[in-house]
């Protein structure tokens, strides 16, 4: 069925696609926080295994958000492992790092994600798509704020 929201199908692929790479990067930034909440050691443990427990949480709510707006802009959103690895700026882990190494690595795909949704908004903007504008807007706080967060536990 044709789709009239005032957005043109080119422009709302266009979107979907940079979507779909938000998915991706989220989704796997869920996996490694989940992974790191698994298996992180040390004097920081009791610390760090809560904090990752809160952020993969707030991760698991968002891939939700953002597939849900791919499809209200009539795409399906990617949702196979092999997808979100052709599609993600982030790259998963193999080995398990120590509790610094975790802290770095989340900073680093809380900011990479950041600069994932950042790419999306020339095009959002110009077709003025204000919902999808609204939720990178949301999605780019949380991470800032958490990146600021890990960065914080990174300073001597």
């Amino acid at each position: 069925m044709k789709m009239d929201i005032g957005i043109a199908e080119n422009d709302r692929k266009e979107i979907a696609r940079g979507l779909s790479r938000l998915l991706a990067d989220t989704y796997t930034l869920y996996l490694k926080t989940h992974n790191f909440h698994w298996n992180v050691t040390g004097p920081m443990f009791q610390t760090l295994h809560l904090m990752f427990e809160q952020e993969y949480n707030e991760l698991a709510l968002a891939v939700d958000l953002i597939a849900e707006r791919i499809r209200a802009l009539g795409f399906p959103a990617p949702g196979t492992y092999s997808q979100f690895m052709e599609l993600a700026s982030i790259k998963e882990e193999r080995e398990i790092p120590n509790a610094e190494g975790m802290i770095q690595l989340l900073m680093e795909g809380q900011e990479a994600v950041v600069r994932t949704a950042r790419s999306i908004f020339p095009v959002v903007e110009r077709v003025h798509d204000e919902p999808t504008a609204d939720l990178l807007t949301q999605r780019m706080q949380v991470h800032e704020k958490t990146a600021w967060m890990l960065r914080s536990l990174l300073e001597k």
